[in-house]
């Protein structure tokens, strides 16, 4: 499974981890645990049951306050992504971190790309317009520095703060931990 499947939607990743914290976990628990809003956690969870991450308990007796608990393929990602959370919240990038391609682009920088054309060739998928707002987003937030480069023409390079370093670390184990679960 690729890593970023888990960054489609914003609270797949803090619901995955907060299911690890609290062992699984009634829905208005995880809303609650995570301050989101109740169609959010219900998208996050659906995504995460498609998945084949999450399910709900069949043990549990009220049908109208289920309560989830993660798969065997769930287990093998879900303590990534606790650590992935804990260290965002460290950083304080709460709001930031957990958009569609905040955590790709912070992949991405640490890989070695600084420039708009490379981050754009690395992340599948993403539009020029989806890329520029998220640099500017995550510039703003103090998560990637940018410096122009006085030539001509002017060239932006992008390289990560020091709080988003602390990031990689814990995003090589959700992508290693992904490839892992393929397996199970």
């Amino acid at each position: 499974m690729d890593w970023t499947l888990l960054v489609r939607h914003r609270w797949m990743i803090p619901v995955l981890a907060e299911l690890e914290r609290l062992d699984g976990a009634k829905f208005v628990t995880l809303v609650q645990a995570l301050g989101a809003g109740r169609s959010a956690v219900r998208e996050a969870l659906d995504a995460l049951i498609a998945l084949g991450l999450a399910a709900r308990n069949p043990g549990y007796g009220h049908p109208l306050r289920p309560e989830y608990l993660l798969t065997d393929r769930g287990r093998a990602l879900s303590s990534a992504c606790l650590e992935l959370a804990d260290a965002v919240r460290e950083v304080g990038g709460d709001n930031e971190a957990y958009r569609k391609w905040t955590l790709p682009i912070v992949r991405g920088l640490a890989d070695g790309a600084d420039r708009f054309g490379e981050l754009r060739e690395g992340l599948d998928g993403v539009t020029p317009r989806a890329l520029s707002l998220a640099l500017k987003r995550l510039v703003a937030s103090g998560l990637v520095e940018r410096e122009v480069d006085d030539g001509y023409p002017p060239v932006s390079r992008y390289r990560l703060t020091e709080a988003s370093v602390a990031l990689v670390g814990p995003l090589d184990r959700l992508a290693a931990a992904s490839r892992s679960s393929i397996t199970r």
